[in-house]
């Protein structure tokens, strides 16, 4: 991150949205806002706010299978595999 560059007033934001818009659709540098010398909000590009949910969403889902794991809440593979074909041939 180039503080210098990626940290923004919202009076600049008021008077160049567009070329915001164009930079992080360009350089997918995220750019932060401030109000009153704070941090109040982010300015992304979609693809890299997608790539941030996707990977928030992968993250969820290891913590989820380590609970599972010391919790005991697991099955055998093939009892699995056996499940599955029972669901889906019947």
């Amino acid at each position: 991150m180039y503080l210098s560059q990626d940290i923004k007033p919202i009076s600049y934001l008021k008077a160049k949205t567009a070329d915001v818009i164009k930079s992080v659709n360009q350089n997918h540098r995220t750019i932060i806002i401030t109000q009153n010398g704070e941090a109040k909000a982010v300015v992304q590009d979609i693809k890299s706010y997608e790539n941030l949910q996707n990977s928030l969403t992968l993250l969820k889902l290891i913590v989820q299978s380590e609970n599972d794991i010391e919790n005991g809440d697991v099955i055998k593979q093939e009892e699995m595999f056996n499940s599955l074909e029972q669901k889906i041939f019947g």
